[in-house]
């Protein structure tokens, strides 16, 4: 056989990567897809095991502890689902492609060192919450507000839909720090054992059932102000830029 070396998905590493990545997906995800069904999540260690492998790190910078670029992460999903995997197994063990990128690219040292490096070594699971029962997926409508005091967010409102919601320990949250529209919004982490912070309920699908889905709810929940994710009024801006690429993983799922 004749490789076209000029392909990168054909390198010899991106070959070695999918056969890695094959042989976990046989060994720790098929055998055991009907009960994580079943029981509506997956379990922690499922994550420690594919950070173990390497598998988690894909796609983030190197000086957040990752790996490899998107062609890389895409193989993965590739992999995932060509073994035995599902969209919903993707959802839920590469939930941190979603809650985690924004403060990788951010660049603040002790937001990476608590919340991206234990996501990307399977210690942590994050979530990633835009969704509002009043306004849906309409990112410029959030209405989830978060009043400054002192050293301190104030945040009040709601979440619906949010991948993850039941497991997470800690959420990046889409909040309302300024005026209506898009300039107004901001990324707040927010560790889920803060008080105030609660999970709703957990949503039954149709499908990806493995992927648990939660109602979200802020009362007066007091998150420091060391957890803004960037600059105020910049979250439209940081959520463009990744969006297109959780779309793009969902076509490749397809």
């Amino acid at each position: 056989m004749v490789v076209n070396s000029a392909d990168p998905f054909e390198t010899d590493e991106r070959r070695a990567l999918r056969a890695l990545v094959a042989a976990f997906t046989e060994r720790e995800v098929a055998p055991n897809m009907d009960t994580w069904e079943q029981d509506g999540s997956v379990p922690i260690e499922l994550h420690r095991a594919a950070a173990k492998s390497g598998l988690l790190e894909l796609g983030f910078p190197e000086a957040a502890g990752g790996a490899g670029d998107y062609i890389d992460l895409a193989i993965l999903i590739e992999e995932l689902i060509g073994h035995g995997g599902s969209p919903g197994l993707c959802g839920a063990l590469l939930t941190h492609t979603i809650a985690a990128p924004h403060i990788a690219a951010a660049g603040d040292p002790e937001q990476i060192a608590k919340y991206v490096r234990p996501a990307l070594d399977g210690r942590k699971i994050g979530s990633l919450a835009i969704t509002e029962p009043g306004t849906g997926s309409d990112v410029a409508g959030v209405g989830t507000a978060a009043v400054r005091d002192g050293d301190h967010y104030v945040v009040n409102g709601a979440k619906t839909y949010i991948t993850s919601g039941t497991r997470a320990d800690f959420v990046t949250t889409v909040v309302r720090t300024g005026g209506p529209g898009h300039s107004g919004l901001s990324l707040l982490i927010v560790d889920t054992d803060t008080p105030g912070f609660s999970v709703g309920r957990r949503l039954e699908k149709m499908g990806c059932r493995c992927s648990d889905t939660a109602e979200l709810h802020y009362d007066n929940v007091r998150v420091p102000a060391a957890n803004l994710v960037g600059a105020e009024g910049t979250a439209f801006k940081q959520l463009m830029t990744r969006l297109d690429g959780e779309r793009l993983n969902l076509a490749v799922q397809g």
